[in-house]
């Protein structure tokens, strides 16, 4: 199989193509390395990683400039992980998240068309669904933060390439997305390095919001999954099994590594979701796919690969 991959240097993303890798498929990987979130170096070690197999063949240059009909056409799926992630920098500069999320995908749904052979795999959010996410893929959709927005107008678009052009697209809502080298912007992350630094933890809201957390191998391997069955005008959530608060979240992170949690109470962030329980019953059904990765021993993979990495 030969698969383009965007977003090929990010946290998921890059998860997604070094499985495809060792699954033995060519794999094309577009990353423009932005560095508006996190620093670049982050994904530049992540995509050395990639380069160290023949199989796989980078691409640097932005989605939504780059000439993409010849490297699409060299492949059998596009797997769309490329987005502008994060709730609060969506409110600040909505420019980058409509460039990102909309015109970006909006490009590649073009190429697509040009393509007719060639079948795409959308990652998209729970924050489709806004404040709470909470039942199956036919909730009202109804985004609360910027981000979210952008996230469903990308959806939008894909359903309205499919009616008028015939595109074969599959979409995958992910729901809270967990485990080692996750992004360094993300809760889960900071909270480990503080919790290792012995540092003040700052909590948004009351810290009993909750969320299906799902990890990143898990997520990995029902987008594959997705890119073999290749279920054409499917909208599927891809979560795992088990809800939990952020508070206890904190607390098995902070006996992963031995310390006792200084929590600091701040309002809540506006349009921070305050629950997330998904229902991936299609998912399992359509893509032959289960949540493996228990959650208490994920997140202590995680807080112990955050010791590693700082040399805790």
């Amino acid at each position: 199989m030969r698969v383009l991959v965007t977003g090929s240097a990010g946290f998921i993303g890059s998860r997604v193509a070094m499985m495809l890798l060792e699954e033995s498929a060519e794999v094309f990987g577009v990353d423009c390395l932005s560095g508006d979130l996190y620093p670049r170096k982050d994904k530049e070690e992540r995509l050395e990683l990639l380069r160290e197999w023949p199989s796989f063949t980078p691409v640097i240059g932005d989605l939504a400039e780059i000439e993409l009909d010849p490297i699409i056409g060299e492949c059998d799926v596009v797997i769309h992980e490329a987005a502008m992630p994060g709730l609060t920098l969506s409110w600040e500069s909505f420019t980058t998240y409509t460039h990102s999320n909309v015109i970006a995908t909006e490009r590649l749904l073009k190429a697509l068309v040009d393509n007719p052979d060639v079948h795409l795999v959308h990652a998209s959010t729970s924050s489709v669904y806004g404040l709470n996410a909470l039942g199956a893929e036919d909730d009202p959709l109804e985004p609360v933060s910027p981000y979210g927005v952008t996230k469903l107008a990308a959806e939008h678009l894909i359903h309205a390439y499919t009616r008028n052009f015939g595109l074969r697209a599959t979409v995958l809502r992910y729901f809270s997305v967990y485990g080692p080298s996750q992004r360094p912007d993300m809760a889960y992350e900071r909270f480990c390095e503080k919790l290792a630094r012995s540092e003040p933890i700052p909590i948004t809201g009351d810290g009993r919001q909750s969320r299906t957390n799902t990890h990143i191998n898990d997520v990995a391997r029902a987008t594959i999954a997705a890119a073999h069955k290749r279920l054409a005008g499917e909208t599927l959530n891809i979560c795992g099994d088990q809800e939990m608060a952020l508070l206890d979240v904190l607390s098995i992170f902070a006996d992963e590594i031995g310390v006792t949690p200084e929590l600091i109470f701040n309002e809540p962030r506006p349009g921070d979701q305050y629950r997330t329980r998904g229902d991936a019953s299609k998912a399992r059904a359509f893509l032959d796919w289960e949540p493996l990765v228990p959650l208490e021993d994920g997140l202590r993979a995680q807080a112990r690969d955050v010791l590693k990495r700082l040399g805790a």
